[in-house]
């Protein structure tokens, strides 16, 4: 059989075995090992799943994935989160909708300190929801605003998602953590101007909350202080050059443990949740990145990825037509795949491609990554959408996406400007040493 043929069934069957329900970890190793013993022998394989393995867990880039995890966990797990949203509402609580603003700032401070949407949307969640019910916010509003924030965690540093991407395209992770700030504090400002807006018009949308005196604002910023001194060092170590990524988790980390220990928060019981919590989300990106290792290297052997360059790259069709095709795709694989699986699954084709082309490959991982955004709130299957229902059963699915329109159309509205302005992902970056 000619090797491209084969290597088009192989993708075929993977997506097949995704679309029947089979996790993405599994479906990517299941494909690519068994494409590898056809191609390399069985003895081979088993070699060459071995080396990959350890590869990736030694990888000292990818240290960094647990330990934004674990940094996360403890933010969650000790209520450093909850000082985060007090701080906010109290400062900004006062405004039109102050609520869902105070939502959309604490989900992008919760975001620096874990990467994670689904965190930040679940916490979110559970502690804002109630509220917002008590000063009967419109369920379309605080749902929507809600889901919708979350995806502010996996841009605005540090990225887990944009971790994976540097490992895999060989891209530096300062730059690319770097390159996401702009582009995440403008989405943030603009969630926070379309929420205003829209409650000034109909004060029914959500009502401003109350006024709080200097001395509890002034209460709320000390006993948060420490958290942003942490974050703090941690993006201007790596944005002056005094520490890698990898560093910088560890010492964000540690920062917290020391930080939630000196607040009298740290117990055995919170320490242990913790650490479980995050041993089992890094194992879930380990193995999708391991089936994804395994897929890539089988793919390069039936030259399927270097077809497909040629191709696109011997058609006479804009470049941004391309980039426009890339962003209906991740639309529509996020229906079925959450952020990992699109980010392991498409970059063996997609990122050969964009090189060819030529993109930046740091501005493309932040036009990749607020794709990947949209996608968790766009329907049918937006994964911050069904997060947000475990913590408002009684809102339709339906209702929380209408909800989320306003912001969807805020999202696309920031990408068209990253394309068409690279300078605001890459400007920054370029002035790192």
């Amino acid at each position: 059989m000619d090797p491209i043929i084969a290597g088009v069934i192989a993708v075929f069957v993977m997506l097949a075995l995704i679309f029947i329900g089979v996790p993405i970890a599994f479906a990517l190793a299941v494909v690519g090992v068994v494409g590898n013993a056809v191609f390399l022998g069985v003895p081979q394989t088993a070699v060459l799943v071995q080396i990959t393995a350890w590869e990736i867990g030694t990888n000292f880039l990818l240290i960094a994935v647990p330990l934004f995890i674990f940094m996360g966990q403890l933010v969650y797990q000790t209520g450093i989160a909850s000082d985060l949203f007090d701080f906010v509402y109290k400062w900004f609580g006062r405004m039109p909708g102050g609520l869902a603003v105070t939502v959309v700032i604490t989900s992008a401070g919760f975001g620096a300190v874990t990467g994670s949407s689904v965190a930040a949307v679940s916490t979110m969640g559970t502690m804002v929801m109630p509220e917002m019910r008590k000063y009967k916010y419109n369920l379309r509003m605080a749902t929507g605003s809600l889901a919708s924030a979350g995806t502010l965690a996996i841009l605005i540093p540090p990225s887990i998602p944009l971790v994976i991407y540097g490992v895999w395209t060989e891209s530096s992770i300062g730059k690319l953590f770097i390159a996401g700030i702009i582009p995440g504090v403008l989405m943030a400002a603009a969630f926070c101007g379309m929420i205003v807006v829209r409650c000034v018009l109909n004060r029914e949308m959500g009502p401003p909350g109350p006024r709080f005196p200097w001395s509890e604002r002034l209460a709320s910023l000390k006993k948060l202080l420490p958290t942003a001194v942490i974050f703090g060092v941690v993006l201007g170590g790596i944005y002056g050059g005094f520490f890698t990524p990898t560093e910088a988790s560890a010492i964000g980390a540690a920062g917290v443990v020391v930080v939630a220990a000196l607040m009298g928060r740290l117990t055995w019981a919170r320490l242990r949740d913790s650490l479980f919590q995050s041993g089992l989300i890094s194992a879930m990106v380990f193995a999708i990145l391991l089936g994804g290792v395994l897929l890539s290297r089988f793919l390069v052997q039936t030259d399927v990825t270097s077809a497909l360059v040629q191709f696109i790259g011997g058609q006479d069709v804009n470049r941004y037509v391309v980039i426009f095709m890339f962003a209906l795709m991740y639309l529509t694989l996020g229906a079925v795949l959450d952020t990992f699986g699109m980010l392991i699954l498409t970059l063996p084709f997609v990122f050969p491609i964009v090189l060819e082309l030529g993109f930046d490959r740091i501005w493309f991982g932040i036009f990749m990554t607020m794709m990947m955004e949209l996608a968790l709130i766009t329907p049918p299957i937006g994964l911050n959408v069904y997060v947000m229902n475990k913590s408002a059963p009684d809102v339709p699915l339906s209702e929380i996406f209408i909800g989320t329109i306003p912001f969807v159309i805020a999202c696309l509205i920031m990408v068209a400007l990253i394309t068409a302005f690279p300078g605001l992902a890459l400007w920054l970056p370029s002035t790192m040493g």
